[in-house]
């Protein structure tokens, strides 16, 4: 399937007005702001496992850094681990996600998946991970797909994960649901 797509800014732009990065960086610094002004460690454990993969496509080593940093808890003052954790979520955040590093979620997202999918499923998803690769179909398209899995398969940590709140296409993906329909029929 072609996707009629425009260069704009250097994001692909499909069916749907996708984000800017400007956008999704404002989203989850007004998050962290809610943290901050809570001064709670829950709630930045909370704020770091929904954002393990919208973190992960913009730089996975300082995804690792911020997860050292929210498990320092125990040592060091909570004022500090949050002055800490914004310099380094503003780090990660500065790094703009490519079609590698959203290859490399995928992969991860998949992971979940992989045991419970039939051949054809796992086909299918390798194919719109190519086209994705091959700028056939934007991200949007391929998490408006993945999404509706999540809930098939209960998978109630990815449910929670802000990437595919401010990467995934708002129209509602279908592939797998036929899939799955089509099991059941024979």
């Amino acid at each position: 399937m072609m996707l009629d797509k425009q260069k704009e800014g250097g994001v692909m732009q499909g069916y749907h007005k996708e984000l800017s990065e400007k956008e999704v960086k404002e989203f989850v610094n007004e998050r962290f702001q809610d943290v901050k002004n809570n001064k709670k460690i829950k709630e930045l454990v909370t704020f770091q496992g929904m954002n393990k993969y919208l973190i992960m496509v913009h730089n996975q080593e300082q995804l690792r850094v911020l997860g050292r940093i929210v498990a320092s808890n125990k040592k060091i003052k909570l004022a500090e681990i949050l002055i800490d954790y914004e310099n380094n979520l503003r780090l990660a955040l500065q790094s703009k996600p490519t079609i590698k590093t959203h290859s490399n979620v995928l992969l991860h997202i998949f992971g979940f998946f992989s045991n419970e999918f039939c051949d054809l499923e796992k086909n299918k998803f390798f194919e719109l991970l190519k086209d994705y690769k091959n700028e056939k179909i934007t991200i949007g398209k391929i998490l408006a797909e993945v999404h509706p899995i999540i809930y098939r398969f209960n998978k109630t940590y990815l449910a929670s994960q802000t990437y595919f709140l401010l990467y995934a296409n708002p129209e509602k993906g279908d592939v797998f649901k036929i899939l799955e329909e089509n099991k059941i029929k024979n």
